[in-house]
């Protein structure tokens, strides 16, 4: 039985931590028996806020080390290069062309930086019919997104059905994976770990990295004989997102009995947090000495994945009459 398309597109910015992990790309690896996948580096998405070439480069070949480190497999999966696929930039000019204004002001990017009182630039606004296309041209079936990124695979939807209509039946239609099985992964203060509160354990980030960033997570005054509410502590949030249920039992009983502190419970966290981190890291240094076997893996993901452009392509330029001879 073939097995369904998955698509996912991961924008390159900049440098990736734990949150980035547990809350997309995680599942991206889980997914991968499961699915046919194809994942693509979003480098023409991310030049609506990345424009030097130096920087772009340069994230571009992060996202390929970060997501063959953590375990996607070239065997079965499919990683390449948005740019590397330029019939979906004429895919995107074509939906344009069926796609009116007030629609695409709906966008939730778009209506964001309005919000913010932004001179937009025209990828910001067109973003979605740039991802339409991403979706489309290679008939995915499953779009994993994050409830807030749902827009993204209705507007795919209504852009299929919309040619469908318009040219005649095309387009396959997306369904979302919501992962919603994800909760917010928690940051060294408490809050939602997020780069902008500068309060991230980076996914690839060395013992000394991992030390100090877990040694500024704020505790209450409670004493090393006190019992504790894991269920209150920003160290217990963080700890119980990678260990074994029966190793998350025990530290839970540890908490709650008393007689351990907050400062061995940090150094419990640095402790597993090192072994968790350790071989990714590993994995990612090797890689990053042999960037011409990584290039290797994306040239030839955007073969397989621009044979099937292609071939979607000749049927859309035959259905809306630019095909003549």
């Amino acid at each position: 039985m073939n097995k369904k398309i998955l698509l996912s597109g991961v924008k390159p910015t900049g440098t990736v931590h734990i949150g980035n992990y547990f809350g997309a790309m995680k599942q991206m690896v889980d997914l991968q028996d499961k699915y046919e996948s194809y994942i693509f580096i979003a480098d023409y998405h991310a030049m609506t806020t990345v424009q030097n070439k130096a920087d772009l480069k340069q994230r571009i070949i992060n996202v390929a080390l970060d997501y063959l480190a953590i375990g996607l497999d070239p065997q079965k999966i499919t990683l390449f290069k948005q740019s590397d696929i330029p019939q979906v930039t004429e895919l995107a000019w074509i939906f344009n062309c069926i796609t009116t204004m007030p629609y695409m002001m709906r966008a939730h990017a778009f209506k964001d930086a309005e919000a913010k009182n932004k001179e937009i630039n025209v990828g910001v606004f067109d973003y979605p019919m740039l991802m339409a296309s991403d979706i489309l041209i290679q008939d995915a079936d499953i779009v994993p997104v994050g409830q807030d990124q749902k827009q993204h695979v209705e507007y795919a939807r209504d852009t299929a059905q919309k040619f469908n209509r318009i040219f005649g039946e095309t387009f396959r239609l997306p369904e979302p994976l919501i992962l919603s099985h994800v909760d917010t992964v928690p940051g060294i203060d408490g809050r939602k770990m997020s780069k902008s509160y500068g309060n991230v354990i980076p996914l690839f980030a060395t013992d000394e990295e991992i030390k100090k960033a877990v040694m500024k997570i704020p505790t209450d005054s409670k004493g090393v004989a006190e019992p504790k509410n894991p269920d209150e502590s920003a160290i217990f949030a963080i700890h119980k997102l990678f260990i074994d249920t029966e190793k998350l039992k025990n530290l839970r009983e540890k908490y709650q009995k008393g007689g351990m502190g907050y400062k061995e419970a940090k150094e419990l966290l640095i402790k597993d947090l090192s072994a968790f981190i350790k071989p990714m890291r590993e994995k990612r240094e090797k890689l990053a000495k042999d960037l011409d076997a990584v290039f290797e893996i994306l040239k030839d993901g955007a073969k397989k994945a621009s044979m099937n452009a292609d071939k979607k392509m000749k049927v859309v330029r035959e259905k809306v009459g630019v095909e003549i001879y």
